[in-house]
């Protein structure tokens, strides 16, 4: 009988460690992807600025490049700025708006990437989408997935913790997810990709069972890995669908709707994650969302972000406008706002203040 298989498109070094930047040109040598250090970086002007300090002197043959902002326009310059070099790969050295501009350049300028993650905001680290501001608003841009992922978990230390807090809500939120991916199946006859579900989901479990916190090496490791696994698993279905669902609508409607006051990536999703699951019907699932979410520090009512019953509402009403033909529990209910509002009164109460 033929072995029938895929290939799945994942980085191909990925070191989650202690350490990990001590000997970076090393291991990009030992993995041939630049075997004599000629390295663009893309840095930011604060932290990527003292951590260039701190590596430049084992890396004499690389350029380092500041990147303005997490815009389409500073993608573009960054990659005007880099095409000149003769180079082996690009560097994203920093966070999530760093290492998206870093993608779009090297997508742009066919390089590989290597992404370096100083913090670990958001499971966009190894996706294979950059998310930068246009005009418009925000826009998603698909990019190769990167060559390499390198985390230093003394770095990530270093980051402050509000940092840690949104990756543990975008990686909690993919349980909600890909039941909204199970639903559009179920409703609609949507593929879904079992692989790329189980991947989603089990990173979230893990990071939602975890009995650790911000401050342990250990739960580090597997918020990290769960985020690394997540944009893993969006390349595997070739689409967001397994990370993102009513969740990531409803953090999309706070972004737009109120681009001056929105909270965090993972605050928000998190927070989307419980009200979707409540919605859902799964109370005991979002009982359990709730809970770690709080012994983490992160939201689970929309007054603990700045934002009143009122806006919360016109947000869940506006939530499906942000991703026109995905099926969620927000559109499989279409909830009125003032069915939106007796739900959300019903949430509150049952998870307490």
């Amino acid at each position: 009988m033929p072995v029938l298989t895929r290939l799945i498109p994942s980085p191909v070094v990925v070191d989650i460690s202690r350490g990990a930047l001590d000997d970076l040109a090393g291991l990009l040598a030992d993995q041939r992807i630049s075997s004599n250090g000629r390295l663009a970086f893309a840095i930011s002007g604060g932290s990527g600025a003292a951590l260039r300090e701190r590596f430049a002197p084992a890396l004499p043959s690389a350029d380092w490049y500041e990147v303005g902002g997490g815009t389409i326009d500073d993608a573009i310059k960054l990659a005007d700025a880099m095409k000149s070099g003769r180079y082996d790969a690009v560097v994203g050295l920093g966070g999530g708006k760093i290492i998206d501009c870093a993608k779009f350049a090297a997508a742009r300028i066919g390089l590989p990437l290597v992404a370096v993650a100083t913090n670990l905001s958001h499971d966009g680290l190894c996706s294979p989408v950059a998310t930068l501001d246009n005009d418009a608003g925000r826009g998603s841009y698909g990019v190769p997935n990167p060559i390499a992922v390198v985390i230093d978990l003394d770095v990530i230390r270093e980051a402050p913790a509000r940092f840690v807090r949104s990756g543990i809500g975008d990686a909690i939120s993919n349980i909600s997810a890909v039941r909204d991916w199970e639903l559009g199946h179920t409703v609609r006859g949507e593929d879904i990709d079992g692989l790329a579900a189980a991947m989603a989901r089990q990173a979230g479990e893990a990071v939602l069972r975890h009995p650790g916190g911000v401050g342990d090496d250990a739960f580090l490791q597997v918020l990290a890995e769960g985020l690394v696994m997540t944009g893993i698993s969006m390349s595997v279905a070739g689409d967001s669908r397994p990370a993102s669902g009513a969740c990531h609508e409803i953090n999309h409607a706070f972004d737009l709707l109120f681009p001056k006051r929105a909270a965090s990536h993972g605050e928000q999703c998190g927070l989307g994650a419980a009200f979707a699951t409540f919605l859902r019907g799964d109370r005991e699932m979002s009982a359990l969302m709730v809970q770690v979410l709080r012994r983490h520090g992160l939201p689970v009512l929309p007054g603990e972000i700045g934002f009143d019953e009122d806006e919360f509402v016109k947000v869940v009403e506006y939530a499906p406008e942000t991703r026109p033909g995905r099926y969620t529990i927000l559109e499989h209910l279409d909830l009125s706002a003032d069915q939106i509002r007796d739900a959300y009164r019903d949430y509150a109460q049952t998870i307490g203040s």
